[in-house]
């Protein structure tokens, strides 16, 4: 029986434990939290205004000859006004961070606005002045006529760790002033609409009315621009979305200083690695940006990336997936000279590369169709010479050969199809019928192979293992 008795308690102590760590964790509330961050949030309104028709004008009023019956149609109000396009209205929200009126937002939530309104947490509006705003990162700055207002201090992002809790503050339909709170779920996630950011998940209630407003750490300090939700419904769903503070208030300083925002810019097109692609590069892992393209001219070009290239390391931050590329790539101003470390098919080199400044986005990568084949070689690819024709339409494209049919399904699986331009096998260009040829009957059966594609103006790498020797 004695041992019965310690054993449980035991058992409570070591629940009691339990309990009080969950306590530690867990705050009893973030009342005050909320109480000293509530005033800098505001409330945004805007408006897009309507068609603004000639008032000496009546198209409304209908020809002469419709019957009296019919005339009322023509003139629902019944006043004989001409009238246009309604106004449209949105709205959002944001967050002060300069007492003298300095207000930052989203850009989505401004975009095209020709009237916006702030509403402060003490129910004063002023109408403000747009300063800029960045579609890429999703920011605008906006400016109040105002003074000695309650503004909310930066925090730092980078320390954020997946599990801790954090606030969002906002008008949720309208709701203004609305408090949510959960966990950050990840870091670093990536949209293609937001390439140059590495978006902050969190569980936070977030839904329409949101966006601007700030996601607040247990300090009180804003750590993220609560920007995006990923729902079927519209509504929140557990998927919410931030821009890093760090992100945002890069933007905000070249908005104020240059009225836009410059951004580094490396040349290429990237993509991720899978296993087979990493053992085809000769990597331990799948892990890197994969180089399918380098723009001619291009600041990559200049320092010497080639496609194949395993981009591993920017100016001494690792890359770990090859999403990891354009926001680092994009914080660094246009001009400075960074170190890039790269995979060369396993051989491992650092490269000293001078940033240009990214005029436009580059564009996606495609896929063609897909067709039968009949066994042909070890790759289970039937291929056939460009005709003149064809080297014309395909603008960019030096050397290769078009696939005319897939025959291995481990080929097919790897996404390649009929109609796509083989350039390159296990870094070895194909220029010719005989080169292909010849690079195929070298390939040992049953190991990785990395191939270079060219499809719907874009070229990428994809690696498979070919079933069996033809």
């Amino acid at each position: 029986m004695n041992h019965r008795l310690k054993l449980i308690r035991h058992a409570a102590l070591a629940a009691a434990l339990l309990l009080g760590a969950a306590a530690q964790a867990m705050p009893d509330d973030f009342a005050d939290v909320v109480e000293d961050t509530i005033p800098a949030v505001v409330n945004i309104e805007t408006t897009r205004f309507g068609d603004r028709p000639d008032p000496d004008a009546n198209p409304s009023q209908p020809p002469d000859d419709v019957p009296e019956l019919f005339r009322r149609f023509f003139d629902p109000y019944g006043d004989g006004m001409p009238r246009g396009r309604p106004d449209q209205q949105g709205g959002g929200s944001g967050f002060i961070v300069r007492a003298d009126g300095l207000v930052v937002t989203n850009h989505h939530v401004i975009e095209d606005a020709d009237e916006i309104i702030v509403r402060l947490a003490d129910r004063r509006e002023f109408v403000a002045e747009l300063v800029g705003s960045d579609a890429e990162t999703d920011v605008a700055v906006l400016k109040i006529d105002a003074e000695d207002l309650p503004t909310l201090d930066y925090g730092d992002s980078s320390t954020l760790r997946p599990g801790e809790w954090v606030i969002a503050i906002g008008s949720p339909f309208r709701f203004e002033q609305s408090v949510t709170a959960g966990i950050v779920s990840a870091k670093g996630r990536s949209q293609a609409q937001q390439q140059y950011v590495p978006f902050i998940q969190s569980d936070v209630a977030i839904n329409r009315g949101n966006s601007g407003g700030p996601l607040i750490d247990r300090n009180g300090q804003v750590v993220g621009i609560n920007s995006w939700i990923l729902s079927a419904s519209g509504g929140n769903i557990g998927l919410s979305f931030s821009i890093p503070i760090e992100t945002a208030e890069d933007t905000v300083e070249q908005l104020l200083e240059y009225g836009r925002v410059a951004r580094g810019y490396l040349g290429v097109g990237i993509q991720g690695l899978n296993r087979e692609q990493a053992d085809a590069m000769g990597l331990d892992r799948p892990v890197g940006a994969l180089v399918n393209r380098v723009e001619p001219g291009s600041a990559a070009e200049e320092a010497g990336i080639e496609a194949g290239d395993v981009i591993l390391e920017v100016a001494g931050r690792p890359i770990e997936v090859f999403s990891d590329l354009p926001p680092i790539v994009g914080s660094i101003r246009p001009g400075e000279e960074i170190e890039v470390r790269i995979s060369r098919w396993g051989d491992e080199r650092t490269l000293t590369v001078e940033l240009a400044e990214r005029e436009e986005a580059p564009t996606d990568d495609g896929r063609g169709p897909a067709s039968d084949a009949t066994p042909t070689n070890t790759l289970g690819l039937t291929v056939e010479p460009l005709t003149e024709g064809q080297r014309r339409q395909l603008e960019g494209v030096d050397g290769g050969v078009m696939i005319t049919a897939v025959e291995s399904d481990a080929a097919y699986r790897a996404g390649i199809r009929r109609g796509q331009v083989l350039q390159m096998i296990n870094n070895r260009p194909i220029d010719s019928m005989e080169a292909f040829r010849a690079i195929v009957e070298d390939l040992e059966p049953g190991r990785s192979v990395a191939v270079l594609l060219w499809s719907n103006g874009s070229s990428r790498f994809v690696a498979y293992t070919p079933e069996a020797e033809r």
